[in-house]
């Protein structure tokens, strides 16, 4: 099962486990999204909507002195959306309907966000073909550049970069 697919395993796992669920996604800590299991909303804006509402609840529970962030819950008058933490990365949001165990969706949802969360360390690590380089020497001569003047006319306007004055 490649990387994705486990990520929606993940995600249609917890809906199973907790029939309130009406869904989940999983998102960067930077608020891209990750996966989504999330119907009727936009799961690009859900996900950075958790990002920065998990950053704030992060920043309140460590101001107050009480520690990491567990979960971040929000209720409406429709139902709850409750955000965990996955990892260090990444966030698991769920939303679910009015009336739902919050205890149980907090069995079930902690540890589907920590294997989220390890899936996701997993996609991310490096590899061989794109491993760090090993870093130079910083008293090493600098290689030969080019100055600016002796690039190709229209260079930067070709690249869709700085263009003269007077071009469009």
């Amino acid at each position: 099962m490649d990387t994705d697919a486990a990520l929606l395993a993940e995600l249609h796992r917890l809906r199973r486990a907790v029939p309130d669920v009406s869904g989940a996604l999983l998102a960067a800590v930077d608020g891209l999204l990750v996966a989504s299991d999330l119907p009727g909303a936009d799961p690009h804006h859900i996900a950075a909507l958790s990002a920065a509402s998990v950053g704030i609840g992060d920043r309140f529970t460590q101001s107050v002195g009480h520690g990491p962030l567990r979960e971040f819950v929000v209720r409406g008058a429709e139902g709850w959306v409750v955000s965990y933490p996955a990892g260090d990365d990444a966030i698991l949001t769920v939303v679910v309907a009015p009336g739902t165990d919050l205890d149980r969706l907090h069995t079930e949802a902690r540890p589907v966000a920590h294997r989220l969360g390890a899936l996701w360390v997993a996609i991310r690590q490096p590899t061989v073909a794109t491993a760090i380089p090993p870093t130079t020497d910083p008293d090493a001569p600098l290689a030969t550049r080019t100055p600016m003047a002796a690039l190709p006319a229209g260079f930067w306007s070709e690249s869709g970069g700085w263009r003269s004055p007077g071009r469009p």
